[in-house]
């Protein structure tokens, strides 16, 4: 795995919510799944710059609060026609750290 960037603590996001994170210069959308899941993806949606974290989740996807387009958080593709998202590894550090890989 890729060096590892500690960007907070997994209670900072709620289950079923994003957080935005600064990682190299980098915009970082960090997800906490109501499954318990992490995804990381760019934060940034590629149509209009719309700020993903703020998106509406489910087990698979987010939706953009600006335009309504979608992404598939494992593999960074858009369900509606844009350009895919950087994916990036999370993990969780014992101490309950978020680790944002690159």
């Amino acid at each position: 795995m890729t060096a590892g960037h500690r960007v907070g603590s997994v209670e900072e996001i709620p289950a079923g919510e994003g957080r935005t994170y600064a990682v190299e210069g980098d915009m970082v959308a960090v997800f906490h799944l109501r499954d318990g899941t992490l995804r990381a993806v760019s934060a940034r949606c590629p149509h209009a710059g719309g700020p993903l974290a703020d998106g509406l989740t489910d087990a698979r996807v987010v939706i953009c609060p600006l335009h309504q387009h979608a992404f598939d958080l494992a593999t960074g593709c858009s369900t509606t026609g844009q350009p895919a998202l950087t994916v990036y590894p999370v993990s969780l550090d014992p101490d309950g750290t978020l680790v944002v890989h690159r």
